[in-house]
């Protein structure tokens, strides 16, 4: 079998194209950076600089200047470079063996996230009408990029399975530090994004690795927000000794160095005291006072249906809570391994105090409102209040610091595992195989590169997707 190109056959044809597209956005980039530079340069030096033109006369369009030219140019090299990758992610769907060249075998592999994305985008614009905030975000193209970045991992970690070429964790004699698109030695296939230090699949492991950072963030960062919300709530709406206590606890937290704090409570020498054991057993008992309390305050008029809501709450959340807390499920199901466990209580717990000054900012502000007061007029109780009056009206900055939130915690994982804290050695998680793969960046960059660029892609479609989701919930 022979190496494998970038972009096989279709690169002696498209390549010069996509490079002439990017010179010129740069070019063109650059320019404009230029001019705001030196107008601002201008202005403050007291120099007469050429007048805006002014406004059309009527029945005349409005003169091109010098920034709308350089607009119109990013525009067109943008969409040029566009559909230059786009051909080469189709092409590959199309051609067969190494003309399909790294890409086009990659962009056939990810057949099931490109029909998955496809029908998600395509429901999502058909009733975002009807969707809420969620329905506004395809209003704002840089909502839909962040959404659609930040989908693309989320499927590439539902269908792992079917992505991956090799086992992550398996060597292959011979294909140590290997170059993308090196074959394999029994001719089969191809390691399509080279080899690592210990002749592991780095594309593998880079797919596999999106499922591990997945499966801890956003629920750790749920329970963040369980947590914040709770103690956040009553804090703002009380306030007196019970808003001290627990805003010095927060600000107590909050001065230790998130990394060090990170640090201290993943060290095996942390681990054998037991404390972080004992954090899980306090902490994960919050979601399920949270569903409690909820229940039993929207329904405090229906006791039927009251009761019948915190039994089934009670039943399964100290089913989920005992699996996870204590790996001690009587059905076997739910269970936590401990040193992922570790890492979940130590992001659950930076995080928090965070949330709990956010929240608890929201509810001082939003109990001043008149639907507030009305609703204490009526005789409704605090935690109706602070649940189904003062959360509600809190949710679009919630929701935009919950994804930002994310991002964070991905960056954090990724440090851990930078450290070779937390996670097995061998995890592919991609914070450890950054660090596995920087020994020999000057040898063989690929292996440290992949995942840092994966890794780099989530938290930016994450903060991309905040910054939509902010836009949007200002326009409410």
């Amino acid at each position: 079998m022979d190496q494998l190109t970038w972009t096989g056959a279709l690169g002696p044809y498209l390549n010069p194209v996509l490079m002439a597209a990017i010179a010129v956005a740069v070019v063109a980039f650059a320019l404009q950076v230029l001019r705001t530079f030196l107008r601002l340069v201008f202005r403050l030096s007291g120099v007469q600089m050429v007048p805006e033109a002014g406004p059309p006369a009527p029945g005349h369009s409005a003169p091109l200047d010098t920034a709308d030219y350089l607009r119109l140019a990013m525009n067109l090299a943008f969409k040029v470079a566009l559909a230059v990758v786009l051909i080469y992610l189709a092409a590959g769907i199309v051609l067969q063996g190494p003309a399909k060249g790294i890409i086009g075998h990659i962009s056939t592999l990810y057949l099931p996230v490109w029909i998955a994305l496809i029908i998600t985008f395509a429901l999502s614009m058909k009733f975002k009408r009807r969707l809420g905030l969620y329905g506004k975000l395809f209003d704002s193209s840089i909502g839909m990029i962040g959404f659609g970045i930040v989908m693309f991992w989320v499927f590439t970690a539902i269908f792992a399975d079917l992505l991956v070429t090799a086992d992550p964790l398996t060597t292959l004699s011979g294909m140590k530090n290997k170059p993308p698109g090196t074959p394999l030695p029994d001719g089969t296939y191809w390691y399509l994004l080279g080899g690592d230090n210990l002749a592991r699949d780095v594309y593998s492991r880079m797919v596999l690795g999106a499922r591990e950072v997945l499966k801890i963030a956003p629920a750790a960062t749920l329970f963040a927000f369980m947590v914040g919300i709770t103690l956040g709530l009553p804090s703002g709406y009380f306030g007196g000794k019970l808003d001290t206590v627990l805003a010095f606890i927060s600000n107590l937290v909050l001065a230790f160095p998130v990394i060090l704090l990170f640090y201290l409570l993943v060290t095996p020498e942390m681990v054998e005291t037991g404390i972080p054991m004992y954090m899980a057993a306090v902490l994960f008992i919050f979601p399920v006072l949270f569903m409690i309390v909820l229940f039993n305050s929207r329904f405090h008029t229906q006791p039927p249906k009251r009761n019948l809501y915190v039994a089934i709450t009670v039943v399964v959340g100290l089913w989920l809570y005992s699996g996870l807390a204590f790996n001690a499920d009587p059905l076997g199901l739910v269970s936590m391994q401990p040193n992922i466990l570790i890492v979940f209580v130590s992001v659950v717990f930076v995080n928090s105090p965070t949330v709990y000054r956010i929240v608890r900012g929201l509810a001082l502000d939003i109990q001043t409102r008149d639907y507030v007061a009305a609703a204490q007029t009526r005789g409704e109780g605090p935690w109706y209040i602070m649940l189904w009056e003062i959360l509600p009206n809190a949710r679009g900055p919630l929701i935009v610091d919950f994804c930002l939130r994310i991002g964070y915690t991905t960056i954090l994982l990724g440090t851990l595992g930078f450290f070779g804290l937390g996670v097995s050695p061998e995890s592919p998680d991609w914070g450890s195989t950054i660090n596995a793969g920087r020994r020999l960046l000057s040898i063989a960059p690929h292996p440290a590169v992949v995942p840092a660029l994966a890794l780099m892609s989530l938290v930016l479609g994450l903060n991309l997707l905040a910054d939509g989701l902010r836009e949007e919930s200002l326009k409410d």
